[in-house]
């Protein structure tokens, strides 16, 4: 016997305000991890033996710290939104494109912290190994930030 779905009690305003809330927990927790990625790839740039790296390694370096700032971009984006839309009754519009901007820098995050770890890791394996495990990586991410949920989701509309 299927259970019946759970359901709340509220007025569009208090689900907006709920919506809201819930966007910021994420983003708090997204953000961190996006603004630590950016600070230690920063600091890459400036060792000798990045210097001394290969052009793979740079332009693997070039890439992922471009995502990383794009990822922080929009990870931040909704905060900055808010600022420019407070008190103007906008969250009706401001919740939708802020879960945008949301998923548009997790998308971004994955794709930086697949490349951070393939910067790592090409210094202690074999290039080819290092792509390998960064791209079993990857599929790890695509699995279970996007398969599961999607599958959950898929279930719960029929």
């Amino acid at each position: 016997m299927d259970e019946p779905r759970y359901t709340r009690n509220e007025d569009q305003a208090g689900r907006y305000d709920r919506h809201w809330n819930e966007l910021l927990q994420e983003l708090r927790i997204a953000q961190t991890g996006v603004q630590i990625l950016f600070a230690f790839l920063l600091t890459i740039a400036f060792t000798s033996p990045f210097r001394d790296a290969d052009d793979f390694t740079h332009d693997v370096y070039a890439v992922t710290i471009v995502l990383s700032a794009m990822s922080m971009a929009l990870l931040i984006a909704p905060v900055s939104f808010h600022r420019i839309v407070f008190r103007q009754g906008l969250r009706d519009r401001m919740i939708p494109l802020a879960s945008r901007m949301t998923a548009g820098g997790l998308a971004l995050l994955m794709l930086a912290v697949c490349g951070g770890l393939l910067l790592a890791l090409d210094v202690v394996l074999v290039r080819w190994l290092a792509i390998t495990v960064a791209s079993a990586a990857l599929l790890w991410f695509i699995v279970f930030w996007y398969v599961i949920p999607a599958r959950v989701r898929a279930r719960s509309a029929s």
